[in-house]
């Protein structure tokens, strides 16, 4: 089965995953070596690190989760599924897709009522360490009423959430659709999840 995009849209939303995920992946690595070198070489401390990795690591996992929705690498139970016939298998995963979709939903929802406020009448609250950088400071008279922010306005990595749910409520309703025209079995990696650990451990063993 292609994990290949076959429409515009797809290719767009394929092209934002993969690229923010290489992006923050990097960022994470070079934050911690800089901040493990100036902290065991230069007995010095990147004071704002840990918080921007742990942003950084916040946005990596929700949209990592949607892009594995789009590879179909969730973990799942398959059991009782296979149990039943290819037309009866089609419909009960459907049916998941669309209670997946639903839940998704449910979350976009929560995420934007929880991150609007950010952008509106909480837009002066700051993060702790990040100092706000000077090319960012065009938004100050839009959002800060020219205020100057100190550190970074807590808008932008929180910005992860609501961004992260409309990611997966995209994959779910595209894999979903795949599923009802037959072009996909499940949602779910199921069994050849087992079948790539079996490899990896013939593999080892061959090597040892």
């Amino acid at each position: 089965m292609s994990n290949k995009p076959k429409t515009a849209v797809g290719r767009v939303v394929n092209e934002i995953e993969e690229t923010l995920i290489a992006l923050l992946l990097g960022l994470m690595t070079l934050i911690t070596f800089a901040n493990v070198v100036a902290r065991y070489v230069f007995n010095a401390n990147v004071l704002w690190a840990l918080e921007a990795t742990v942003f950084l690591f916040a946005w990596l996992v929700l949209i990592g989760a949607s892009y594995v929705v789009k590879i179909y690498g969730h973990l799942g139970v398959d059991a009782m599924v296979n149990m039943t016939g290819p037309g009866t298998r089609r419909i009960l995963t459907v049916i998941s897709g669309l209670l997946c979709i639903l839940f998704s939903v449910l979350l976009l929802i929560g995420s934007w009522q929880y991150w609007s406020p950010f952008i509106g009448k909480q837009a002066w609250y700051e993060v702790n360490d990040i100092v706000m950088p000077n090319w960012l400071r065009f938004i100050e008279p839009i959002l800060n009423e020219g205020e100057a922010y100190e550190k970074l306005p807590r808008f932008i990595p929180y910005a992860a959430l609501p961004l992260g749910m409309a990611l997966m409520t995209f994959r779910f309703c595209q894999v979903t659709w795949e599923v009802w025209r037959g072009r996909a079995g499940l949602l779910i990696a199921s069994h050849e999840v087992e079948e790539m650990i079996e490899e990896a451990a013939i593999g080892r063993h061959l090597e040892d």
